[in-house]
């Protein structure tokens, strides 16, 4: 990702979290229910109460509270691009960890993190094959001791010039690579998919 695409990202985020507040809709989430619902997905990878999790495109650090309602209290380290969402996470999150910007920014250890986790975060559309989104995967996996879950747009029903989607085999492939103990998941939501690479 370059500076031009971090910095369109962090004014596209700038300008809708004066439109909507404290929002789904500010982190171009339809709705508290669709976001809900990912996070379901990912968490189903086998989080549990105590974890330490690294969320990549945190936004508010809405999964952290989304797992406090679900009775999981998380050791919680989140990422984003955006300095102003990260302030409002902040605000809700007083024991978080909120580091601003790309993941290639932070200089974590390998397998620092039980479970590294990322909701819409690879939507954006950089023109780029995929490499950026593939870039991002190796580096999860590296991070994680137990597994990584994902989503992303499914370009079967979706393909729009603006956002960024795959063909759900394709990235299934791609992590099959990395990991022998993948599984894609696809029957959630029409328009995305997520993937589970476990090490354990």
């Amino acid at each position: 990702m370059n500076e031009q695409q971090r910095k369109r990202i962090i004014d596209k985020h700038r300008d809708s979290l004066t439109r909507y507040g404290y929002h789904p809709n500010a982190l171009y989430w339809s709705g508290r229910e669709i976001q809900e619902i990912r996070f379901k997905v990912l968490a189903d990878i086998g989080i549990q109460d105590g974890d330490s999790v690294l969320d990549l495109g945190c936004g508010f650090g809405d999964f952290k509270s989304w797992a406090i309602e679900q009775g999981v209290r998380l050791n919680y380290t989140g990422v984003d691009l955006s300095p102003d969402i990260l302030t409002q996470a902040k605000k809700r999150h007083a024991d978080g960890i909120f580091l601003s910007g790309d993941l290639f920014d932070m200089d974590f250890a390998e397998q620092s993190f039980d479970w590294v986790i990322l909701s819409g975060a690879l939507n954006e559309q950089l023109n780029d094959d995929s490499a950026y989104a593939k870039s991002v995967i190796d580096r999860m996996y590296a991070l994680c001791r137990k597994g990584v879950a994902f989503n992303m747009l499914d370009a079967r029903f979706l393909k729009a010039h603006d956002l960024h989607s795959q063909i759900p085999q394709d990235i299934l492939l791609y992590c099959q690579q990395l990991c022998p103990n993948c599984e894609l998941y696809d029957d959630y939501l029409k328009n995305d998919f997520s993937i589970y690479m476990r090490r354990v």
